[in-house]
């Protein structure tokens, strides 16, 4: 299995996950990142920048029906659980496209859920039909492989949080509740290009730092522009991502060496 990247502990493949995880080692990884396909672009619209755009993000995220979705979600979650070692977890990231079918599979895969997430977005764009509530939030399942399992949980690093911008809803030196208060990518994090699922770094940052330690191998089967391998790599774990775009994993190049850059000048 070629690698399209790999420098130091960040490495990314290009190809089908589907496919490409099945080539993994079992038990290779301590923790997965996973921001699969949400299955909306189906034509409607959506506000962005003040402006009406379609929602549609690429055929990648094209809604093939409910069953073959299923299917889909299904496959690279057993495959996530044969590649997590025995206290690894998985953190699974979606709107109501998509969550709660994944919710299911992971009861279904034996996973044991520890959280769901509310990561609530301040800056939410606003709802153009005006005949529902504000789409604000997306939800993220973390679980872990075994119910017998000790997963990481670094408690402390996350009950005394000072990490800026401040989270309105968290108290540093209380426990740190479900719900967080991150804005969506600034500007500066698409400044090479964005991709359309985009997620903070701030929201990574918090996923890494709670349930992994330096050294760990953690895996995003959908990379994307690979906000997940930047922060882990610069939090001192290793990195692999895979996706089947390579204009993205372009895009993951450029950030990545930029990031290196900047810690080099450091």
């Amino acid at each position: 299995m070629e690698k399209y990247f790999d420098k130091k502990n960040f490495s990314l493949y290009f190809g089908d996950s589907l496919e490409l995880l099945k080539q993994f080692k079992d038990e290779s990884f301590d923790m997965i990142f996973a921001d699969p396909p949400y299955f909306l672009s189906s034509g409607t619209f959506t506000c962005q920048n003040g402006k009406k755009v379609s929602v549609k993000k690429g055929d990648w995220d094209l809604s093939n029906g409910f069953k073959k979705n299923f299917e889909f979600q299904e496959s690279w979650i057993k495959e996530c659980k044969r590649l997590l070692k025995p206290n690894g977890t998985i953190w699974v990231s979606g709107t109501y496209h998509s969550i709660y079918q994944c919710g299911i599979i992971l009861q279904k895969e034996n996973y044991h859920i520890l959280n769901d997430i509310c990561w609530y977005k301040p800056n939410a764009s606003p709802n153009l039909s005006c005949r529902m509530f504000t789409a604000s939030h997306e939800s993220l399942i973390w679980a872990r492989k075994d119910k017998k399992g000790k997963h990481i949980f670094n408690y402390d690093v996350i009950r005394n949080w000072k990490k800026k911008p401040v989270d309105k809803i968290h108290n540093t030196g209380k426990q740190m509740r479900s719900v967080w208060a991150i804005n969506t990518p600034p500007r500066e994090e698409k400044k090479f290009g964005k991709h359309p699922t985009q997620k903070p770094a701030e929201l990574l940052t918090r996923i890494i730092l709670a349930s992994t330690k330096r050294g760990d191998k953690v895996l995003d089967p959908f990379t994307g522009s690979s906000t997940t391998g930047l922060v882990a790599f610069y939090l001192g774990r290793n990195f692999t991502g895979i996706d089947k775009e390579k204009k993205f994993l372009e895009l993951s190049i450029k950030r990545f060496e930029d990031l290196e850059n900047k810690i080099k000048t450091k």
